[in-house]
């Protein structure tokens, strides 16, 4: 199975060890809104977007969905709750038409015993997963939503930017509800902040995706 090849968890495994694997990842898909999996589910499946993105979320005390992170292609989700046998601790949505490879519980331990060197990998990922989790939170109780949203956007501009001739573009489709739920406010909130750095020079749109022009001046607002 190619698309094996092309994810990072699996990059140390020879060509031999990946065909050896494949046999136990089924391939899956969700319709845009899908819900894969919602907080407190049995975690039976762990979950590699191949196409799309899946978005991680929970609810604020108020009701209101936060993503706590986006899942592109070549990443897993999951993970953790899978190993460890707990219920899975948010809610998984495509947010756009995904194509995915589970594998379950009992396969991925077989996997793991097998590779031991893959926990490793998996336990590194998910904490850092789990820090920038917790950031996000701590960001959304303490910051100010323009520091929020300034926060956000160099985080994913570290993470799916690409250089081009007038700042750095966010690879990424991203609506405004997309990012008022990302920093847990209100779209009429994340729009107007949007205008007002765009008005300052400091964002621009590109072909639907958002063109950080003035990276010092946004990291300024997050400092």
């Amino acid at each position: 199975m190619h698309e094996l090849k092309k994810i990072a968890l699996f990059s140390t495994l020879t060509d031999t060890e990946i065909k050896e694997i494949s046999p136990y990842f089924t391939p899956s898909s969700a319709r845009k809104k899908d819900v894969i999996f919602s907080e407190g589910d049995p975690s039976e499946w762990l979950y590699i977007v191949t196409e799309g993105k899946v978005k991680i979320t929970k609810l604020s005390q108020d009701g209101k969905e936060i993503i706590l992170e986006v899942i592109r292609p070549a990443d897993f989700f999951g993970g953790l709750a899978v190993i460890r046998g707990f219920p899975y601790p948010a809610n998984a949505v495509a947010m756009e038409d995904t194509k995915l490879l589970k594998v379950s519980r009992s396969s991925l331990l077989r996997i793991v015993d097998r590779f031991p060197n893959l926990m490793y990998c998996m336990a590194q990922q998910v904490g850092d997963r789990m820090k920038e989790s917790h950031e996000t939170l701590k960001n959304i109780a303490l910051e100010r939503v323009e520091a929020r949203i300034a926060s956000l956007l160099l985080k994913l501009a570290d993470k799916t930017g690409r250089k081009a001739e007038e700042g750095i573009i966010i690879d990424m489709k991203l609506t405004k509800q997309d990012i008022a739920e990302m920093v847990g406010t209100t779209v009429e909130t994340s729009i107007r902040t949007i205008s007002k750095l765009r008005k300052m020079g400091i964002l621009a749109d590109r072909d639907g995706r958002i063109l950080i022009k003035n990276h010092e001046k946004l990291k300024s607002i997050y400092c």
